[in-house]
């Protein structure tokens, strides 16, 4: 069969036909490695089988410009469409010759299984395959048998045909034409255990999983991993991983076209031990040195250990071509940074999980404040909807991981265990190579950003005790930190901050609550425990930044944060509904406990916390509260201050009203704000563009808010994002006479230095005023 090439005898000048995969696999059979044996039916099928089929001029048409009319940002339709040409790929005959041929070779392989990779090459001198597109193709398992196997190539070519990878092709401009799309068929037996071995600068990485290797590509299961190093070949650090589902096939139970492949549970004790026999370890490692000495360090091995009998195998080694990433999808970047790793993907059926595999890439529709707990392990977040100013946006920034929002399609368009470059500056998605280079950039981009909290220098109280490492210039306006986050106290208390501008308590208490609701806590007895928890976590912040201000802002949240109280599980997501202030009203359970642990922090001698409450509506909630916060004693220290959000627009015409009743001062949440005067959802990407903070009306509720903090005589902050996404708008803002800016830890330098350059322009403006005058 002339169509039919077998590894051991395939020639350099046969790449185009056998594809990739299959070309270097070959050559490193050839070289004598222990390659699981195989053979290829070539490009040259596919291409005479697609030409031949029904309405081939539709499926070899240049997408861009074919009769299919197809819009890839339609999601719907581009499913409809790849639907329609698989089911036409999987419903043609193939000729009886060539299911014949492949058939016997395949007998010569085995009598069990067989697994069939699409293996590409693309003929045209203007693209190189990215350096990593296995994510728009899966094995296809198959028995021994005519039927198996002419359903096997069919499912294998009409992946051609995925959502995906039409998405794919038509946004990097290659047509089908274009497109070599061969078939490496080779046998499966079952596995002690698989896994793969990758190339760092210093070390190897080997992972293991029990059974067959689908698991690890499936990202059914967490693989175990070593870590070589390059000279000694000694295991520098291993992790266990989680290894619950493994693989086994079986083609006897294959009847026709029925699987052969099966999932099994790993029992208890072995997911306890590590599932690569220490007699192979060696072996592989011996193996992946050897390879990098061979082909570069720029490529990922894939082996396997069968059972019987036990013997390590090559099942796939992937070289790049080419090591420049291929964009994927465009989003908001919410979060600044890049980081290079695995996808895991939460669909829209699928509930909040309870936990994360640890150093992934979160994929999911949208996100609220009560995945925070979860999120800590996270290397980066992308989400379906939500803007700048959504939780999924705020909470990236809090954990400092880069982030993207508003990225349409992304469940759809990623799948879990790719492994894709997250670029959090330009809010884009890339299919990424697994290589060291495109890795260690990536980490070392998104490490930077945590290390921009390092001011190099030594900071007292205020801006006094600089050492001479660094010299900032002085500055007259308060520069504050939004915190959460007890573990970054120590990278942001030596930060040239005046205090903490808004201490979230939501995000805070979600790290003590342990998945539980704080009201379900009380309703238990269990309100000492809770109070002493909350007690201790603000008296970190409050005893690292004394004698600087802590602005504690009460628990402010939705229903959907705190689905779990009183069976509210179906109450509707609202940005209008019973949160804030108001809430308190209803139930003051939690509030009252907020208060008896700043009383208690009090009492101790810290004098340094205030309070601010957040979300307030009208005059009487706000009476409310400071009637609460009296009768637990707080206002007996002087220096106490009761503050509230401006984020509602009525405080543009109570806020006189507000200064009468006691408000010692207010912050600005632009966040809020924004989206209640311009009527545009945060949570909403679709309308991002329209959620404008620098929109005349919200400049002018800003300018108004702290002229009116002014005449009363109280402070004005603002704490919302708006400083930190449009520095520009700082000068306004310092023109206006604000009197303080609290902005995240990693917008901490570059505001410092904004705010001194708008003031020093303030002054040279007010001097040259005065000489002309």
């Amino acid at each position: 069969m002339e169509n039919l090439y077998w590894l051991e005898k395939i020639n350099p000048e046969d790449c185009p036909l056998v594809g990739d995969k299959a070309f270097y696999l070959s050559r490193i059979f050839q070289k004598g490695y222990p390659v699981v044996p195989g053979f290829v039916p070539s490009a040259g099928l596919w291409r005479e089988f697609v030409v031949n089929l029904t309405s081939s001029e539709s499926l070899v048409a240049d997408l861009p410009n074919s009769s299919l009319h197809l819009d890839v940002n339609n999601w719907r339709q581009l499913q409809q469409v790849a639907s329609r040409l698989r089911q036409e790929v999987i419903s043609a005959s193939l000729p009886s010759s060539w299911v014949s041929q492949v058939y016997q070779a395949s007998k010569y392989l085995t009598d069990n299984c067989l697994i069939l990779r699409p293996s590409l090459s693309i003929s045209s001198a203007n693209y190189h395959l990215a350096g990593n597109i296995s994510g728009l193709f899966k094995p296809v398992f198959c028995a021994v048998n005519e039927q198996s196997i002419m359903n096997g190539l069919k499912q294998t070519w009409g992946q051609i045909f995925g959502a995906r990878s039409i998405l794919y092709w038509q946004s990097v401009g290659v047509n089908l034409h274009h497109i070599n799309l061969a078939v490496l068929v080779q046998p499966v037996e079952n596995a002690i255990a698989s896994g793969s071995i990758k190339f760092h600068t210093s070390a190897l990485e080997v992972e293991a999983t029990y059974g067959l290797g689908v698991a690890i590509t499936r990202g059914e299961v967490l693989p175990d991993v070593y870590y070589i190093n390059h000279n000694t070949g000694g295991i520098e650090e291993k992790h266990l991983g989680n290894k619950i589902v493994a693989y086994s096939v079986d083609g006897s139970k294959a009847v026709t076209n029925d699987k052969c492949l099966f999932s099994y549970t790993v029992s208890q004790e072995q997911q306890k031990l590590y599932a690569l026999p220490d007699e192979f370890l060696e072996e592989i490692i011996t193996l992946g040195n050897q390879l990098v000495r061979e082909l570069g360090r720029k490529l990922t091995i894939k082996w396997t250990i069968t059972a019987n009998p036990p013997k390590l195998y090559i099942t796939q080694v992937n070289v790049p071509r080419s090591l420049t990433p291929h964009l994927l999808l465009k989003g908001i970047g919410a979060a600044k940074g890049k980081i290079n790793a695995s996808a895991y993907v939460i669909g829209n059926i699928q509930p909040k999980p309870r936990q994360i595999p640890k150093d992934v890439i979160l994929v999911a529709p949208i996100i609220t404040t009560e995945w925070f707990p979860i999120l800590h392990n996270v290397r980066g977040i992308i989400t379906e909807k939500g803007g700048l100013t959504s939780h999924g946006a705020i909470l990236s920034r809090e954990l400092g991981i880069p982030a993207i929002v508003s990225a349409r399609n992304a469940t759809n368009i990623i799948q879990t265990g790719e492994r894709i470059l997250l670029d959090g500056d330009r809010g884009e998605v890339y299919y990424s190579s697994s290589s060291e280079d495109s890795l260690k950039d990536g980490e070392k981009i998104a490490q930077g950003d945590q290390e921009d909290f390092d001011f190099s220098h030594e900071k007292s109280y205020g801006r006094d005790g600089f050492s001479n490492h660094r010299l900032l210039p002085m500055i007259g306006t308060k520069l504050l930190v939004n915190l959460s986050q007890s573990n970054l106290i120590e990278k942001v208390r030596n930060l040239p901050v005046d205090g903490v501008g808004l201490l979230r308590s939501e995000l805070m208490l979600l790290n003590i609550l342990h998945g539980e609701n704080p009201y379900n806590w009380i309703a238990n007895g269990r309100e000492t425990e809770l109070l002493d928890r909350l007690s201790k976590q603000i008296q970190e912040f409050v005893q690292a930044f004394t004698p600087r201000p802590i602005f504690y802002r009460s628990l402010d949240w939705y229903h959907q944060d705190l689905s779990s109280y009183h069976g509210r599980e179906n109450s509707p997501a609202s940005i209008l509904g019973e949160h804030g202030t108001a809430s308190y009203l209803k139930n003051p359970g939690v509030f009252e406990l907020e208060l008896k642990a700043l009383a208690r922090l009090q009492k101790d001698g810290y004098s340094n916390i205030y309070l601010m409450l957040p979300f307030v509506r009208t005059v009487e909630e706000f009476i409310f509260c400071q009637r609460k916060v009296v009768e637990f004693g707080l206002t007996e220290n002087p220096q106490f201050q009761l503050w509230i959000m401006a984020e509602v627009p009525s405080v543009l015409f109570l806020l006189p009203e507000y200064i009468k009743s006691g408000v010692r001062g207010i912050s600005i949440g632009t966040n809020d704000l924004t989206q209640l005067i311009l009527g545009v959802d945060r949570e909403t990407g679709d309308l991002s563009p329209l959620l404008n903070q620098r929109h005349p009306a919200i400049m002018g509720a800003i300018s108004q808010l702290i002229k009116m903090a002014q005449a009363g005589g109280i402070s004005c902050s603002i704490c919302g994002q708006a400083p930190v996404l449009y520095p520009e708008i700082i000068d306004q803002l310092i023109q206006w006479g604000i009197d303080s800016i609290s902005v995240e830890p990693e917008a901490v330098e570059r505001t410092y230095h904004t705010i001194a350059s708008a003031e020093q322009r303030l002054i040279l403006a007010a001097a040259r005023k005065q000489l002309r005058g």
